[in-house]
């Protein structure tokens, strides 16, 4: 049996020699952002809860890179719409997939492929840059999800007030925590 290897490049994303393994770790990736969506924190006015996804997918993209950080993203929306309860709070169905959530859930597709691309340029290696590359991704959800709220549902002032504002101390955070992660395994690969 052949050994695969599973190395990092010059900037720290995964390489993997093989097109299964790189399918499983794309699998991984979706399966990581499955278990980080059920830290979730309903908040009493906004169908927006606070959870632990956002975390999932600025990982998944920073450590896997634009592409394959994309796919899992796809593959966990996709697990989701025919049924697997992977969502926040254990939601599954396509219905989900245009719900009120629906623009954060599309924005994670594109957060992932910014922060992987950033990650592939080596805006991730220091955690100055890092940070500020994981805090352009986590708002680039947030004003996909807004915009999507916005259109579909309430309004720009009430998508703003419902679906933005209480949520970027938040992603400073999250920022914070993925840069530290990112910026840690990168130094011990």
């Amino acid at each position: 049996m052949k050994t695969k290897t599973i190395t990092f490049d010059q900037v720290g994303i995964i390489s993997i020699d093989d097109n299964t393994a790189n399918i499983f770790t794309i699998i991984l990736g979706s399966f990581l952002i499955a278990v980080l969506a059920q830290i979730s924190i309903p908040l009493p006015f906004t169908p927006i809860p606070i959870t632990g996804q956002t975390i999932g997918v600025i990982l998944v993209g920073g450590l896997l890179g634009a592409r394959r950080g994309a796919m899992a993203v796809l593959t966990y929306l996709m697990e989701g719409a025919i049924g697997l309860p992977v969502f926040a709070q254990m939601k599954a169905g396509a219905h989900v997939l245009v719900g009120p959530t629906a623009g954060y859930l599309w924005g994670f597709v594109f957060a992932a492929f910014l922060i992987g691309y950033l990650a592939e340029k080596g805006w991730t290696v220091k955690p100055t840059s890092s940070f500020f590359s994981c805090f352009a991704a986590t708002t680039l959800i947030l004003v996909l999800g807004t915009l999507y709220l916005a259109a579909f549902s309430v309004g720009f002032n009430e998508a703003l007030i419902m679906g933005f504002y209480p949520f970027l101390v938040g992603d400073v955070v999250k920022s914070s925590i993925c840069a530290g992660l990112i910026t840690g395994i990168r130094k011990i690969s």
